[in-house]
């Protein structure tokens, strides 16, 4: 019987262990998570509005809850916790979802002063994620920029704009609900590097700017003209032609004083943020204008925009993790279709998924396909593998050395509590925002 760990609940952690036991009868799977609640970014990335996405989590659970399939939550992997040796002692193979965690940066002056913060910052604060200890946001502020143009940069300008009753109704933690509806933020600027036809964002988020109650949504035309695939979008991808249509549309229209606007910039890169009273109070950026080569050049001349809260969201970078090789330049585990790769060869049992296997590119479902190219090269190695002396329960093992693991039983606790949270608010399901609450509610289940 094959026994394989899947380190990392998140949707390439659950394809993984959907294809797992899809295509083998008979093997045992493992999901560890250093959180005690899985789904990874589908719980804690995914915009508390967006509950069709959020609905995804019905089919991880679906995954998870296999009767081959057994999730251990709050297990730390690597030198706090459990060696990755030592999981390789333990299954006959272990294959890593573990993401990118960390942000890229603009490597800019000023980047570091209060009131500056990476956008997964505020997706952690306002999504309760545990180890979220930011709070403040956007107190005091008036004017905000969020820096970048993915959907991630969407998600947040959105957010910043949203009221108090779109907001109650979603499972956001009550300590941002209660922050953001006090907010005296009136003004947004979502600003990128280059032109709109470059731009990384869906028209399913863009559009969703436009939706927004008492918030007008400006375009400057002088820098939709800037992009050469301005004004006839015809030679584009549908999805960068979609784009610029809707862009076009903001250009023309004719703000109406709402209490909110979003500014969509374009050809604008960040070079300073520039303080003022001890915190940010602006964002220097120089105009830039296409090279012809599918790139942007600088001109030369600034422009400040006021900010006291900016929100740079510029992309997403995998960590190095202890036991396994890492490309410090690409910012993932070198591997061949999912199998580690140390020196020149593959590591016998070490595979990765998602975007510590490929980088973070795609949306939620790209999971799928890569978890299951990483698990037919598993399967193939599985003959091989299966002949490794293994412990008949790994679990076993891991408690004995006083690992302890909360089970899916400790999971469903954490929604108990969350339900029962959201009905004492008047709301519905509230996340529980921190470590303590989290672990009360599981110790509520094992008493």
């Amino acid at each position: 019987m094959l026994r394989v760990a899947v380190v990392g609940s998140g949707p390439s952690g659950c394809y993984t262990a959907q294809s797992l036991v899809q295509l083998d009868p008979e093997v045992r799977v493992d999901v560890l998570d250093r959180l005690p609640c899985p789904y990874g970014l589908v719980r804690y990335g995914v915009a508390p509005d967006h509950e069709k996405i959020k609905s995804l989590q019905n089919n991880l659970r679906t995954v998870l809850e296999h009767e081959r399939v057994r999730f251990l939550g709050g297990v730390q992997v690597g030198p706090a916790g459990v060696p990755a040796t030592r999981l390789r002692e333990l299954y006959h193979a272990v294959v890593y979802c573990v993401g990118a965690a960390t942000d890229r940066h603009l490597g800019i002056p000023g980047e570091d002063l209060p009131g500056s913060w990476s956008a997964t910052e505020f997706v952690s604060w306002y999504s309760a994620h545990p180890d979220s200890v930011a709070d403040g946001f956007v107190r005091a502020a008036r004017a905000a920029v969020v820096i970048g143009v993915g959907n991630v940069a969407v998600d947040v300008t959105r957010i910043l704009a949203r009221g108090a009753a779109e907001l109650s109704p979603t499972d956001m933690p009550q300590a941002a609900l209660s922050a953001l509806a006090a907010s005296t933020v009136t003004e947004i600027h979502m600003v990128g590097r280059r032109g709109p036809s470059q731009a990384r964002f869906t028209t399913k988020e863009l559009r969703e700017l436009g939706a927004l109650p008492d918030t007008d949504v400006t375009v400057d035309p002088a820098e939709l003209a800037l992009d050469p695939a301005y004004p006839d979008p015809s030679s584009l991808p549908a999805a960068q032609r979609r784009n610029v249509e809707v862009l076009r549309g903001w250009a023309g229209a004719v703000p109406q004083d709402a209490p909110r606007r979003i500014s969509l910039r374009f050809f604008l890169r960040p070079v300073e943020l520039l303080a003022e009273g001890g915190r940010v109070g602006a964002v220097r950026f120089e105009r830039t204008e296409p090279d012809g080569r599918g790139g942007v050049t600088g001109t030369g001349r600034f422009e400040d925009i006021e900010a006291q809260l900016v929100l740079r969201s510029v992309g997403y970078r995998g960590m190095p993790m202890e036991g396994l090789p890492f490309d410090a330049e690409s910012g993932i585990v070198p591997n061949v279709e999912g199998r580690v790769v140390r020196g020149h060869f593959a590591s016998p049992g070490e595979y990765v998924a998602g975007w510590i296997k490929r980088g973070p590119t795609g949306v939620i479902g790209t999971n799928r396909p890569d978890a299951k190219e990483t698990v037919t090269s598993l399967l193939e190695d599985a003959a091989l593998l299966v002949h490794e002396d293994r412990p008949d329960d790994p679990l076993a093992a891991l408690r004995a050395e006083g690992v302890r693991p909360v089970p899916w039983a400790g999971w469903q606790a954490i929604e108990r509590a969350e339900a029962e949270l959201g009905a004492s608010l008047g709301r519905g399901v509230v996340k529980l925002p921190d470590w303590e609450s989290l672990l009360a509610a599981v110790r509520s289940a094992a008493s």
